[in-house]
């Protein structure tokens, strides 16, 4: 096998803060948007794609404070084919140490039919912005978005004009996950072999994951000669997501005997910030999630347990340490102090400064005492919860009694700090959660329907801490919300709480003019 050192490098170009967040729900704040940046760049990520700057004075903002505060990474942005978008794009990444300007037009026929433009129009519509957006950054990326549905010949003419007009990278995507891997590979071939300017340019691939292949579509892309893989912490996307970073870094990794290429990914970093995405995007990571999810590195089966205590590697084919695991699972109480309490949380990944300390250890205690012992889950669970409950939400649980009957309507007796003002109502439902989400309504009406609610014990025993995550929609804008507790309908009323609250941000940058919205709060 070839030096690790003398293989080819694959770029890793994350765009968890662009197309991960354009996921239905997965909206991420200012402050969440610079967190996941820093952790991707310190994890060794080569390319940031950090947003879409012209979307939103938000998304600018976003993008900009992040080219500001990266330290390794290229800083891309995204840019429709038009000039305002590109010179928007610019203004927010030029204070990048390297930045990017990513730009990009749909080629195939379904997408040439959007602008209503000619094969010729839309040929010189790619000359002229990508010639732009070359004479403000020497660093351009371009992508024929449905690349994978275009006709090769007219792929072909467009891959040239565009590397022609100064593009650098040339991504190719596979916008609605529809191809295969032979498909995938064939495809970069072809353009290396029949496009002038080839071999002096990168070709990336960018697959979605409709049909569950955008990891093997990517892998297939790089052994055919691509060398940038666009993907995203936990597969975080539209539809069915995006080929996930942890997947490709690590099949580049452990199956390096059949594919002989490094990345500069450091990945004793992934299960923090896989954790830290699944937090902030409110998205939680299935059990079974390949390389991330909670029983990739579990074994119950007798066959199994017997061959792991033997020898790990009978059914383990990477290490829990290789991602940032550790394999202790140790129990804290509340006997535990402050200290044992950083410490825990250091080698679970997360670092915290005093203030943040202090308040995770009020929560930490309040859990210990209603809880015999605490496992590492039930803390990831309540970092999680820590994340999602920033004091800066409007609306907080400050008190919840449910009075269950075995015939009767259940009854909840609920109290709401909103805006720093306490409210309390008394409302009916069939059933503890209904009645609990019957008296938010109450106080706080609203005309958002309930798509998804969804429950899962963080560890085992009748005291084991509950994770609720609920999904709701209201005229198009879909929030999600997720909260951990020791009681199912606390959990389950504080995760329908933090999702009005996101909700209300999302009304609010709807709102004209950028004005505050308020919620109608009936008392």
């Amino acid at each position: 096998m070839t030096d690790k050192t003398e293989q080819d490098r694959v770029l890793i170009f994350d765009t968890t803060l662009r197309d991960g967040e354009q996921s239905p729900g997965a909206t991420m704040t200012h402050a969440e948007k610079l967190e996941i940046a820093a952790l991707l760049d310190e994890m060794g990520v080569d390319i940031i794609e950090a947003g879409f700057p012209i979307a939103s004075e938000g998304d600018f903002e976003a993008v900009k404070a992040i080219a500001q505060q990266s330290q390794n990474a290229v800083i891309c942005g995204l840019a429709r084919a038009q000039l305002p978008d590109i010179d928007r794009c610019w203004e927010a990444v030029r204070h990048a140490k390297r930045p990017r300007i990513h730009t990009f037009i749909g080629t195939s026929p379904l997408h040439r039919a959007i602008p209503n433009l000619s094969q010729d129009e839309m040929a010189e519509r790619i000359h002229q912005t990508v010639t732009h957006a070359r004479n403000l950054c020497d660093n351009v990326q371009w992508s024929p978005m449905d690349a994978t549905r275009t006709e090769h010949d007219y792929l072909c003419r467009v891959v040239e004009i565009a590397i022609k007009a100064g593009a650098t990278t040339i991504n190719i995507p596979d916008t609605v996950g529809y191809t295969a891997p032979r498909e995938s590979a064939d495809l970069i071939r072809m353009l290396k072999e029949r496009v002038p300017g080839a071999d002096d340019i990168v070709f990336a691939t960018h697959c979605h994951n409709d049909l569950g292949m955008a990891t093997a579509n990517a892998l297939a892309a790089v052994e055919a000669g691509a060398r940038q893989i666009e993907c995203t912490i936990n597969g975080l996307g539209e539809r069915a997501g995006n080929t996930a970073l942890e997947e490709v870094v690590m099949a580049l990794k452990v199956r390096n005997d059949i594919m002989p290429y490094r990345t500069g990914v450091d990945t004793t970093k992934i299960i923090h910030i896989s954790r830290r995405v699944a937090a902030v995007s409110g998205f939680p990571v299935q059990f079974n999630k390949a390389i991330v999810g909670k029983n990739a590195f579990a074994h119950e089966s007798g066959i199994h347990q017997d061959g792991m205590l033997k020898n790990a590697e009978t059914f383990e084919i990477m290490r829990p340490s290789d991602i940032g695991l550790k394999e202790t699972n140790l129990v804290m109480g509340k006997h535990s102090g402050r200290a044992a309490l950083r410490a825990k949380l250091k080698d679970l990944g997360y670092d915290l400064a005093d203030n943040q300390l202090k308040d995770v250890f009020v929560r930490f205690k309040a859990l210990a005492d209603r809880k015999k012992e605490v496992y590492d889950d039930d803390l990831i669970a309540l970092m999680r919860d820590t994340a999602s409950d920033p004091d800066g939400d409007r609306i907080r649980v400050k008190f919840l009694r449910v009075i269950c009957g075995t015939e009767a309507p259940q009854s909840a007796d609920l109290t709401l700090t909103i805006d720093g003002e306490d409210h309390q109502v008394t409302a009916t439902g069939d059933g503890p959660v209904d009645a609990a989400f019957n008296a938010v309504k109450k106080l706080v009406p609203h005309n958002a329907r309930l798509q998804l609610y969804q429950v899962h014990a963080v560890t085992e025993g009748t005291d084991a801490q509950a994770t609720v995550s609920v999904r709701m929609e209201e005229e198009g804008r879909i929030v999600t919300g997720q909260s951990a507790d020791t009681d199912t309908v606390v959990a389950s009323a504080k995760a329908y709480v933090h999702a009005l609250n996101r909700l209300l941000v999302r009304r609010e940058k709807a709102g004209t003019d950028g004005k505050e919205v308020s919620y109608k709060v009936v008392s």
